[in-house]
């Protein structure tokens, strides 16, 4: 008996539509996470309540301001790629413990569409939970600055500064303060996350160990921060005698793991630095391309398993 029609199509949006929402809303239920977001909503609030103690120069208040952004985003930062890892590890070996698996593959759904569909519902929870935080993180980065920007403005008339200095010290908190740069580092955020979560999803194909895959999935991501480092000294070292041998291996490394010091642009939002609207897309067309890959190296390892 030949498949429905529908089941001989691969990527039918409304099918994967359907398996990404039934991920999100299997991932809400696992109380674990919540432990993950409040966590995270608690380092964001408990810094911020700690207000800026201003004594006279601008770079305090500056310092201050930023010291609150830096904290806020490691811990988004933090719960992003902690729920990216851990949320995709677990979801292919429960489904095979509880038979979900069996039941979705028996309809017949390309397994193509379940892989995309639960790396989907991971990235959307993790994306609405970034949008979260990061509407809690503008609101009181917007009263924080308005604070410290009142104070240093009473502090500077008190003191009688020049109307260049004040106007420096305006624009040095507006610049710590909610900005489209900021906001462009928070995307950088969701767009490593799902690069591991990718990475994740592979490593849980072939693994039926949860431990095993969130592991080395963590191990990747380590890597992946130090790779950079790693290439140049290799490189340097080929300069010195090795050749191309340390060539062809930086290469190598790169192409087996994601390069995750491109998505530093972090460090630049939190220092106040405009974020390049090109350096944006070229972060996003990097994810596209790593997580495609990854998910298509999911499906060939996948396709052979017997279920």
């Amino acid at each position: 008996m030949s498949a429905p029609v529908s089941a001989r199509y691969w990527l039918q949006p409304r099918r994967v539509a359907v398996i990404a929402a039934n991920t999100f809303t299997q991932l809400v239920r696992m109380k674990v996470f919540y432990f993950l977001a409040i966590f995270a909503v608690i380092a964001i609030v408990s810094k911020f309540l700690q207000l800026p103690q201003l004594q006279g120069p601008e770079t305090v208040a500056e310092n201050e301001l930023r010291i609150l952004k830096s904290a806020s985003i490691g811990a988004m930062t933090l719960f992003s790629v902690v729920f990216a890892v851990v949320g995709t590890a677990l979801l292919l070996p429960k489904d095979v413990e509880d038979r979900t698996l069996y039941t979705i593959l028996a309809k017949p759904v390309p397994r193509i569409d379940y892989l995309v569909g639960k790396l989907l519902g991971v990235l959307a929870l993790v994306l609405v939970s970034l949008l979260l935080m990061d509407l809690l993180l503008n609101v009181v980065l917007a009263f924080s600055t308005h604070q410290v920007l009142a104070q240093q403005m009473a502090v500077a008339e008190a003191r009688g500064w020049p109307a260049d200095v004040r106007e420096a010290i305006r624009s040095g908190v507006a610049r710590q303060g909610p900005t489209w740069s900021l906001q462009a580092g928070i995307l950088a955020i969701f767009l490593q996350s799902a690069v591991i979560a990718g990475v994740s999803l592979l490593l849980s194909t072939f693994s039926t160990s949860t431990l095993f895959t969130t592991l080395v999935s963590f191990l990747v991501y380590f890597i992946g921060h130090l790779q950079a480092d790693a290439r140049d000294v290799w490189m340097h070292a080929g300069e010195a005698g090795i050749g191309k041998l340390g060539k062809v291996g930086a290469l190598a490394v790169a192409l087996v793991f994601p390069d995750f010091q491109l998505y530093n642009v972090i460090d630049a939002a939190i220092e106040g630095q405009t974020i390049a609207a090109d350096v944006v897309l070229k972060l996003g067309g990097l994810c596209c391309l790593y997580t495609a890959v990854y998910t298509l190296l999911s499906w060939f390892v996948f396709s052979d398993k017997e279920f």
